[in-house]
């Protein structure tokens, strides 16, 4: 008959870890001693979040039935009690954080807020032109949207970053998006363009869907194809 092994016995394996606690020294009135903590939240409101707290109640001389106020106390303000040191266990209920002994002193100290970053002032990232743009006349803006209230002569180019308005005709070049912006339209109050582009994709004036001459149009990308459609 063959022996039966012995099954091995699991090891329990300990690691340990350390925490840094806040100690509550609580005075007397207890009422005052609540309120420095409730100015310091005021001044602070997540100085205590996720932190354990001892309260430590060697200074004073509480009933069960005071202890029980303190705890609930702490807790209506978010304050988690971790355990209780500087008094009997008697005064103790089964459902209060347990004692705790042998804890070592050591320095907290408050995280100064920091200070709001000032950011400079960012230049405005549209450009308004409230005359025509002429045969022969180039108009550049890499940083954002182009907005013309006239119109854009044949021979004519608008180049931006973003989208292009132009609350007239268009009967030069307009490019919208230059910078990678392949969100960016094209929006005309009266579509003969040369040429229209946006990211990269273009329409030349053969391109363009004959029926939409002289009419309010806009232009998008949609996936690699330019799409041109009338605006009603």
């Amino acid at each position: 008959m063959e022996a039966l092994a012995k099954p091995q016995r699991q090891m329990v394996r300990l690691r340990g870890r350390s925490y840094v606690a806040f100690v509550f020294v609580p005075t007397v009135p207890i009422q005052d001693w609540l309120q420095e903590i409730d100015a310091t939240i005021a001044r602070s409101p997540g100085f205590f979040a996720g932190r354990p707290v001892v309260v430590d109640l060697a200074s004073v001389d509480l009933s069960q039935a005071g202890i029980s106020h303190l705890l609930a106390s702490l807790q209506d303000r978010n304050i988690r009690v971790l355990g209780i040191e500087g008094v009997e266990e008697a005064r103790l209920t089964p459902v209060m954080p347990p004692l705790l002994s042998g804890g070592r002193s050591c320095v907290i100290e408050p995280t100064a807020p920091k200070k709001p970053e000032v950011k400079p002032e960012k230049p405005p990232t549209s450009l308004l032109l409230e005359v025509p743009v002429r045969s022969g006349q180039t108009i550049i803006f890499p940083e954002g949207d182009v907005t013309i209230l006239g119109s854009v002569g044949s021979g004519a180019e608008v180049v931006a970053g973003g989208s292009i308005h132009i609350y007239g005709a268009l009967r030069g070049r307009a490019m919208a998006g230059v910078n990678g912006h392949a969100s960016a339209r094209i929006y005309c109050q009266k579509i003969e363009a040369e040429l229209l582009a946006i990211d990269g994709f273009y329409q030349t004036a053969d391109d363009i869907d004959e029926a939409l001459r002289g009419r309010p149009a806009q232009a998008w990308l949609q996936g690699n194809t330019m799409r041109i459609t009338a605006l009603n």
